[in-house]
């Protein structure tokens, strides 16, 4: 099986960083706020979750971007809000 088969209905949800209290760990990939990505300028961040279906906890969320799919925020994390220029 192709890898990117294994991301097919994999969704992502950009959000600002300082609401990641309202996140419920449980309902997404991530693990805890520690080891989400965060934009370059570190003001935003994203969850990940498989399947259709919005984890609740995320409705709590304001300001959000998306729902994305996997080869929408591959485009998305190669600009430069979200990978830095330097080497």
């Amino acid at each position: 099986m192709p890898l990117l088969q294994s991301y097919e209905g994999r969704m992502f949800l950009i959000f600002p960083y300082s609401q990641i209290n309202l996140v419920d760990f449980t309902q997404v990939l991530e693990t805890s706020a520690e080891t989400v990505r965060l934009s370059v300028d570190e003001t935003k961040t994203f969850v990940k979750w498989d399947g259709g279906i919005t984890p609740s906890s995320l409705f709590n969320l304001t300001d959000t971007e998306g729902p994305y799919t996997y080869d929408e925020i591959l485009i998305i994390l190669s600009t430069p809000e979200w990978t830095s220029e330097q080497i």
